[in-house]
């Protein structure tokens, strides 16, 4: 099971969907839940993770 986060404020590059991104911090992955794109994230290493 993976817990996943709804991102307020941001549309889908794709189809435009308001509300509908969700990111999955375990698999490194943004989903749309309108149209299903995926995106992988790449953190900076280095960085603060908060």
């Amino acid at each position: 099971m993976t817990f996943a986060h709804f991102l307020d404020g941001l549309r889908c590059a794709e189809c435009g969907a308001l509300d509908v991104l969700r990111l999955d911090p375990v698999r490194a992955l943004v989903e749309c839940t309108e149209c299903g794109t995926s995106a992988l994230i790449v953190p900076e290493i280095g960085k603060e993770v908060r």
